[in-house]
């Protein structure tokens, strides 16, 4: 396993990240600990949770996936090594849609929210720090899953940056958390973030957005914001809900996500990614290649990305998807994936 400087702090993450979504919900608690356990013998040193897990979020089942891993951690044998792991989790951010989470998340990510929600994780959690605390969605309109672009008549108020910052300061100088970091964030977010600390609050040091071989929107103004400003892409969705694996290719698995929850991944039943999905298969076939190692191995060798989070369902699905490091593609592969890309998502005028 190959570790990876995590932005402009002195943390060195683990080139995979086990993500926690599905514990509580497709996964029991038994199986969360044997997924950790398996995951920390292959050298993973980095588990990222959020909040309002498991998904999707229900008032009944928020938080129940910290409160597996803080069961987990809690173990003699884990809290032993408590130091050489780096946990990281979520505050929701934008609490217009999750009101059931704090009795006033219409202000997301007011000083009360963030204390109340980092005390709450830690409760969870079972333990006295959280190594990367990132803020799930921004708390302010942006366009967010499946829309087209911004719409500046959807603005509303929101949480300063200078004010959200100021209360992260706070919390490090306290202990209760080391590092900041961003989630489903904006170039603009990026930069306004980097202004703020430049005048003495905390850096931001990673944005986690999703990445894959259907969506290579960072590829552009994030990339080079992110470049400029040192923040590491912690990269989630790399097989894209699984349609990269191959196993929608013919149907749609009853145990599946998208078989439990049509409303996940929609975004990906439409034609260009049905055809591209089809054309990496046949690439990653066409090298003896499983179509998941060609997927995770391709965002894991991006310059931008310091974690490739990858999550399972399945023992044999974490296997697979943690061999995937053994996987390196030559530059006669990235040239055909490239040309599918610009065939399917990057038309020329």
């Amino acid at each position: 396993m190959k570790y990876n400087k995590l932005g402009s702090s002195e943390l060195l993450v683990s080139e995979i990240c086990l993500g926690t979504m599905t514990y509580g919900q497709q996964n029991t608690i038994a199986e969360a600990h044997q997924q950790l356990d398996y995951a920390l013998e292959r050298g993973i040193n980095f588990i990222d949770t959020a909040e309002m897990y498991p998904v999707p979020p229900k008032a009944t089942t928020q938080g129940d996936t910290e409160e597996y891993i803080g069961a987990w951690l809690a173990q003699p044998q884990i809290k032993q090594k408590r130091h050489e792991l780096i946990i990281a989790t979520k505050i929701i951010g934008t609490g217009r849609n999750y009101k059931w989470v704090r009795d006033d998340s219409i202000a997301a990510l007011s000083r009360k929210n963030i204390l109340q929600a980092v005390d709450d994780s830690l409760k969870r959690l079972q333990t006295d720090y959280i190594d990367l605390y990132q803020i799930h969605w921004p708390d302010r309109n942006v366009p967010m899953f499946g829309q087209i672009g911004f719409d500046p008549s959807k603005e509303r108020p929101m949480v300063e940056i200078f004010e959200q910052l100021s209360t992260f300061d706070e919390l490090i100088k306290s202990g209760k958390i080391r590092h900041l970091g961003l989630s489903n964030e904006t170039a603009w977010g990026v930069c306004e973030f980097s202004r703020h600390a430049k005048a003495g609050l905390p850096s931001v040091i990673s944005i986690q957005n999703a990445y894959n071989l259907l969506n290579r929107i960072f590829d552009r103004d994030l990339a080079e914001a992110c470049y400029r400003e040192n923040v590491g892409l912690l990269a989630y969705s790399p097989l894209a809900f699984g349609f990269l694996s191959g196993k929608y290719a013919d149907k749609t698995p009853d145990n599946s996500r998208f078989g439990l929850f049509p409303s996940f991944g929609q975004r990906y039943f439409k034609a260009n990614v049905k055809a591209a999905t089809a054309e990496y298969i046949a690439i990653a076939q066409k090298y003896d290649l499983s179509p998941t190692h060609l997927a995770l191995a391709f965002v894991r060798n991006q310059w931008f990305v310091a974690s490739t989070i990858i999550g399972a369902t399945t023992m044999e699905q974490l296997k697979e998807n943690i061999d995937s490091v053994d996987t390196s593609l030559n530059a006669e592969i990235l040239a055909e994936i490239d040309q599918v890309h610009l065939r399917y998502f990057n038309p020329a005028p």
